[in-house]
């Protein structure tokens, strides 16, 4: 005689497993794929304003990425091209390089791209830039997804108001 008990655990298991053997949904993927796309901060996005007919601006911001990425490369309508440039000191001299592969983003590190470091060449600008206006451009990243950026045109000379010098 059989037992109930040896037939109910043999279905049960059966279940189990087929169960266990079922391709998960796309649904239930998304949420680890959506994360897999590590985000980028970006703060404080800045160019320095230009004199008239200057054939390159200087862009800055600093950027946080939650994971190990790379910021690759960088369009603007506003240049003819962005380039990812490095100013260092070499041999007592101050050197500028550009930098074909870009700037690596250590994971949970602000990265400054600043006068003096790692910054933005905007090449060719196509109409100067002039305090206080703006300028759109979108970064391109190794992993992350791109992003647009409104950087601010702000003083050659720093601000002037702030500065006391208001009126001259």
């Amino acid at each position: 005689m059989r037992h109930p008990r040896f037939g109910l655990l043999a279905v049960g298991l059966t279940a189990l497993t087929l169960a266990a053997c079922q391709p998960s949904s796309p649904d239930a993927a998304a949420p680890a794929a959506a994360t897999d796309a590590a985000q980028v901060a970006v703060s404080d996005p800045w160019i320095r304003e230009t004199p008239p007919n200057a054939a390159v601006a200087g862009g800055y911001l600093t950027l946080r990425s939650a994971a190990d990425d790379r910021l690759v490369s960088v369009d603007s309508a506003a240049a003819a091209a962005v380039e990812i440039h490095e100013m260092r000191h070499d041999g007592g001299m101050m050197r500028m390089r550009e930098l074909p592969d870009g700037v690596p983003l250590a994971a949970g590190t602000d990265v400054e791209l600043r006068p003096g470091g790692y910054h933005l060449m905007f090449i060719d600008p196509v109409e100067p830039l002039r305090a206080g206006a703006t300028v759109e451009a979108t970064l391109h990243f190794e992993h992350a997804p791109a992003q647009q950026v409104q950087f601010d045109v702000r003083p050659l000379a720093g601000d002037a108001a702030a500065e006391g010098h208001s009126g001259h």
